[in-house]
């Protein structure tokens, strides 16, 4: 993903940082626990499409 575009992305319910994880390719905000699938290169940035983090991924955050 573009670093141009991740610096102007921001989390849709708490607008705070999202970080990068290409593993999963998706994007992570940590303080609402959420995160938002890339599809296709583009980010889905809706909370309907977001999936809930574990209990692990909080606490082990990248």
């Amino acid at each position: 993903m573009d670093k141009k575009l991740l610096a102007m992305l921001a989390c849709p319910v708490c607008k705070g940082d999202l970080k990068l994880n290409e593993d999963r390719t998706e994007l992570v905000c940590y303080q609402d626990a959420m995160a938002f699938p890339i599809r296709e290169g583009i980010p889905v940035m809706l909370a309907t499409e977001a999936r809930t983090l574990s209990t692990d991924e909080r606490l082990h955050k990248r």
